[in-house]
């Protein structure tokens, strides 16, 4: 995967200003310092927050912008009041595996439902 996100970041470099990379992977250092010599912004989403951090520190100070994501998280996440009164409202629909006589039936075409 990482190989394929380089790949696909060097490709779209020629056509973005500001690239965003959520990953505190110090093997993206590089990929970082390669997309700025092609003029393009990098901003490194990760945190320092936790023991050991989780972003490599090469990696967090190639890039232009470091964002710790903890200070997103009152920007992306739901709140939990908010969260547990949706589900409340609109239950979720799993399919459900049928019994063995429910399968047998619509394999004869005579289940209905």
């Amino acid at each position: 995967m990482d190989v394929e996100l380089a790949v696909d970041a060097m490709e779209l470099a020629g056509h973005i200003d500001h690239m965003v990379l959520f990953s505190g992977d110090g093997d993206f250092r590089s990929l970082v310092e390669a997309v700025q010599r092609r003029g393009v912004r990098v901003s490194v989403v990760s945190t320092t927050s936790t023991r050991p951090p989780m972003i490599a520190d090469e990696l967090r100070r190639q890039a232009d912008q470091f964002v710790d994501i903890v200070e997103l998280q009152p920007k992306i996440s739901r709140d939990a009041t908010e969260r547990a009164a949706r589900e409340t409202r609109e239950p979720r629909h799993f399919l459900q595996r049928g019994t063995i006589q429910q399968s047998a039936a619509a394999d004869e075409g005579e289940f209905e439902g």
